[in-house]
């Protein structure tokens, strides 16, 4: 076999879906196993759809985890290569000396059917119980001077290709063979009457001109392919070889959806009955005409700015919001990579080498893979406690960077390696130890406590209370001069061994609520350490004053 050239071709109507994710991942591993070529293509014609921004987003997501290609738009030294330009909007006039070939011979034709035409011809063959067909009869027997005058006078055209009535047998590398009956795929559109290609030709042109040899895509493009080998043999190219994706599903059988974000910010705002969006989420008329329409989303950035006012985290379902959420690029490929695929042999971790070594199109599932969460945590969780401890604070703090950059302005170098290190084996995400931790970045005024059975339960109850032992710990602590976690320890241990029976937990547990407001942080020395004195005593005055000591 020739060295193999696949493609990843996605339109920038948003950002990646973990789906698209894993054709690219796919398309990659198969064509770079085998001495190939990978490359990446826009197909930006729709108008509606498209936009410069999600482009930009595609190729940072697929540069995040490490899915690099041969040609393509250039970006963090991938792409490059003599078939470009790789956005379809700006290979127009190549589109455009085709059509008109297509044309001259006979193959294609203009059509001037309205949108009210073809409605009434759908509804009339569904009153009439029979499936629709475009009939282009009356298009084609148009003089070619009515053609000419029709488009001189600007009247609205598409351009449709005149399909022969034969049976089209597709041969699918994974799905297995499938043959259409004669007649079953009408006269389709080649080209919009806005003057843009429509997908099923420009990806057919582009295909053949790049060196496409296997078509590597989702299911839910099968379906097409039998429109793409008519406009292949109308246009003389090659066929390449195809294979179709199973879809990836939420483990209920339902489609990974960005709309499972909308839902759950509904049903929120329902739950709370909130009339008016939080502070510095959403724009009030934004919010009353999302609320209005049911069928309105939000955009990327209001739905997490609202997600994150309401205390909520929005299920992840493009690549960035897997980013965001602190999982790890590599983690992510080895997840997606089993959600369609296996190598054999019970294995499961593996990285982005292993692929390109073992992936074939013969071990791909038809069936739809379910996107097992829990079990994509326990990877990740895995990968992170795994890590030598300068990796984890080096990823951290990058993280952080990116994510939480008001979080990271609130400690020095050294706080935060000290956080990072007591963080690193209670971590199951990157993201996990800026969520879990805002309390050590707030100010001391604006810290506030619970009032929740545990918080009460490590506070309140008989003598010695915990807030009673944080009343005579307050004195000692004011009198600490080494505000180290080792030497915190000793002075508060030597505390729990005269005062509270030995029991470190006793004493450790109404600290940690006094300082953070709740019963969880990173360990209790390191996590006083981090406040620094005047932080820690300025917090557990006022827990004393507030729970009445």
């Amino acid at each position: 076999m020739t060295a193999p050239v696949t493609r990843f071709a996605p339109s920038p109507s948003g950002h990646l879906h973990v789906g698209g994710a894993r054709t690219a991942l796919f398309c990659w591993a198969f064509a770079r196993g085998r001495g190939g070529r990978f490359l990446l293509r826009i197909e930006d014609t729709d108008q509606k759809r498209s936009s410069g921004a999600a482009s930009v987003g595609f190729l940072k997501d697929l540069a995040w985890l490490g899915i690099d290609w041969d040609e393509g738009p250039e970006h963090a030294g991938c792409g490059g290569g003599s078939n470009g330009p790789y956005f379809q909007s700006e290979r127009l006039d190549l589109y455009g000396r085709i059509l008109r070939q297509l044309v001259d011979e006979g193959k294609a034709y203009y059509a001037f059917d309205t949108a009210a035409e073809l409605e009434s011809r759908r509804a009339e063959a569904k009153a009439a119980g029979r499936a629709y067909r475009y009939d282009g009869s009356s298009q084609m027997a148009l003089p070619k001077a009515e053609v000419e005058r029709r488009l001189a006078a600007g009247e609205p055209a598409v351009i449709r290709l005149k399909c022969p009535p034969q049976p089209i047998t597709i041969k699918d590398e994974i799905l297995g063979e499938a043959t259409l009956p004669a007649g079953e795929v009408d006269d389709f559109v080649l080209r919009k009457a806005d003057g843009f290609p429509t997908y099923h030709f420009a990806v057919v042109v582009d295909d053949e001109l790049m060196g496409v040899t296997h078509v590597l895509r989702a299911q839910e493009h099968f379906n097409n392919t039998a429109k793409h080998m008519l406009l292949q043999d109308a246009l003389g190219c090659r066929r390449p070889t195809y294979g179709h994706f199973s879809i990836i599903t939420n483990p209920d059988g339902s489609k990974m959806s960005k709309r499972d974000k909308d839902k759950l910010l509904r049903k929120t705002v329902t739950d709370r009955k909130l009339t008016a969006p939080p502070a510095g989420t959403v724009p009030q008329a934004r919010w009353d005409a999302w609320l209005g329409d049911k069928n309105a989303q939000l955009d990327f950035e209001e739905a997490n700015a609202l997600a994150d006012a309401l205390g909520i985290s929005l299920p992840e379902i493009n690549v960035d919001d897997f980013r965001r959420s602190g999982y790890l690029p590599e983690v992510i490929c080895n997840f997606l990579a089993l959600n369609g695929w296996s190598p054999g042999n019970d294995i499961e971790k593996f990285d982005m080498q292993f692929m390109k070594e073992r992936f074939d199109l013969k071990r791909v599932v038809k069936t739809p893979a379910k996107f097992d969460r829990a079990k994509l945590l326990s990877f990740n969780c895995d990968a992170i406690t795994g890590m030598p401890r300068e990796e984890f604070v080096r990823r951290a703090r990058a993280h952080g960077t990116g994510f939480h950059p008001a979080f990271m302005a609130r400690l020095t170098p050294a706080q935060f390696e000290q956080l990072a290190g007591a963080s690193h084996e209670r971590s199951k995400t990157l993201d996990e130890m800026f969520r879990s931790n805002r309390f050590l970045t707030m100010a001391d005024a604006e810290l506030a406590w619970e009032r929740t059975k545990s918080v009460e339960k490590a506070l309140l109850g008989p003598e010695p209370s915990g807030l009673g032992h944080l009343k005579a710990l307050l004195p000692l602590l004011e009198a600490q001069g080494d505000w180290s976690a080792p030497a915190l320890e000793a002075a508060i241990g030597a505390y729990a061994q005269a005062h509270a029976e030995g029991n470190l937990g006793k004493v450790a547990q109404p600290l940690r609520v006094g300082v953070s407001g709740g019963t969880v942080s990173p360990p209790i020395f390191d996590t006083l350490a981090i406040l620094g004195k005047e932080s820690t005593l300025a917090r557990l005055r006022r827990c004393v004053s507030a729970f009445g000591g």
